[in-house]
């Protein structure tokens, strides 16, 4: 992945090469700003003394993850018709989990618990309702988060490089264009991107596997439940996914009489009629979202989702949220998308209730009165180096305390319990995010690169704590 690169007074610059920020680093010339995502601040440069080139974050906005990526526009000559089109060099790809279900859970308990103190001790209350007004565009919180999140990602991408633009997708999935495909006015249904809408709605709904194999591993065709020949139709509730032979196999027949498991039919027919609650999620988010964006004052670009998948599948690039993400928008030709991918894990930034409570709102235990335990607090990534013992080593990632000192490490790999909290450091104080690098999805990809790409990393300050965590 690339580091991001501030000058002596923190403004943002070029990013640079792990390669090269470790050479910085060596050289004294730099210091260690932030650790995830890296960050170094030059102490001999300012932004006066650097060239620029064109930046765009590039976002793929989804449900339960947002894809992102940070690029560098390219201008490419087509060799047909000599028109100059736009590429995108990769610089860094970004997942951002959200916890919009968590929000909602919390939300659905604290409901509960008042509900019940309030019918127990205000037996007698006067009811209250239609005295509560929402603003125009509210947003559920859990609907509310995701906009929230992301936005105060891009913010962040803004502080450490110099965007000139964002590209998002406006819309996931058109509910109204695939019910009627003949409805005119819709630029992305015309054309080589004919199709592409349906297809990924399909992909989404049925978890791209085949409905009667439970393939997955193959190409997936389109397959109509109830076949044209007996009066089906191309409505989305009569679509499903098949592989080839499954495909070929059922012919003509009607779901019905070629399904012979009793089970298996009734998941496919009640499959068939169940909204997508993730498409309807994104749906009710994308005009606050790109209202958000435009609100920036950067360039911003809105595509379609058919428009990213026509880009992902001509370029030949693998089924990804951040790869998703580089693709959306006018783009012809990608390069250096085979790297880690940062998983960006929203976890919050604690509670204020201090009290568990039981399935019927009931309190059933009580935490801690504080949230600080020898100076570390849960979400805080520290270095512990265990001297001896059966947990000997050196264990880094996001601590979790407790009240006896002995705290839990959450790393890439597991979760290990029982570290004193004598043997740990902080490397960089908590802010309400869980970082972790995934393997590249770059085909044919060894293990030799997994682990060539798992070995850069930035080195850290002597003390092991960066400047930003002081």
């Amino acid at each position: 992945m690339s580091v991001f690169v501030l000058d002596k007074h923190g403004k943002p610059l070029m990013p640079c090469t792990e390669k090269r920020a470790r050479l910085l680093l060596e050289r004294r010339r730099a210091r260690v700003h932030r650790v995830v995502p890296a960050v170094i601040r030059l102490v001999d440069r300012t932004v006066d003394d650097c060239e620029f080139q064109p930046l765009r974050i590039k976002l793929d906005p989804g449900s339960k993850m947002t894809g992102g990526a940070l690029v560098r526009d390219t201008e490419l000559a087509c060799s047909v018709s000599g028109e100059i089109r736009r590429g995108a060099a990769v610089l860094n790809l970004f997942e951002l989990v959200h916890r919009g279900r968590q929000i909602s859970e919390s939300l659905t308990a604290r409901r509960s618990m008042r509900r019940r103190r309030r019918g127990a001790n205000l037996r007698y209350r006067a009811p209250r309702f239609l005295n509560r007004t929402r603003p125009a565009g509210w947003l559920a919180p859990s609907l509310q988060h995701r906009v929230d999140t992301t936005m105060a990602w891009v913010q962040r991408i803004r502080r450490w490089a110099p965007v000139n633009g964002v590209s998002s997708e406006l819309v996931r999935f058109d509910m109204q264009a695939m019910e009627n495909p003949e409805i005119s006015g819709v630029e992305y249904q015309q054309g080589t991107l004919a199709g592409y809408e349906v297809r990924e709605y399909l992909l989404k709904k049925w978890g791209r596997t085949c409905i009667y194999c439970d393939a997955t591993d193959r190409p997936l065709q389109i397959e109509h439940l109830t076949a044209r020949a007996k009066g089906g139709t191309n409505r989305i509730g009569n679509l499903g996914l098949a592989c080839g032979p499954c495909n070929q196999d059922k012919g003509a027949n009607d779901v019905r009489e070629y399904v012979d498991d009793p089970k298996r039919l009734a998941r496919i027919l009640a499959a068939a009629s169940r909204p997508l609650k993730d498409a309807a999620a994104v749906n009710a988010t994308r005009w606050a979202l790109a209202n958000a964006l435009k609100s920036t004052g950067l360039a911003v670009e809105l595509a379609s989702g058919g428009r990213t998948k026509y880009n992902r599948v001509t370029l030949g690039v693998p089924k990804t949220h951040a790869l998703d993400a580089m693709c959306v928008g006018d783009v012809c030709d990608v390069s250096g998308w085979r790297r880690p991918t940062l998983q960006i894990k929203a976890m919050g930034r604690g509670s204020y209730q201090r009290t568990r409570l039981t399935a019927h709102g009931f309190p059933r235990g009580y935490l801690m009165r504080r949230k600080q335990v020898k100076g570390f607090q849960t979400g805080d990534r520290v270095c512990a180096n265990v001297p001896s013992g059966k947990k000997a080593g050196v264990h880094t990632g996001r601590v979790a305390v407790r009240a006896s000192g002995s705290f839990n490490i959450q790393t890439d790999g597991a979760v290990v319990q029982g570290i004193s909290h004598k043997y740990c450091r902080i490397i960089q104080r908590g802010d309400g995010y869980h970082y972790q690098t995934k393997d590249s999805y770059s085909q044919g990809e060894t293990g030799e690169g997994r682990a060539k790409h798992a070995a850069l990393s930035i080195p850290v300050l002597k003390d092991g704590v960066s400047r930003a965590s002081r």
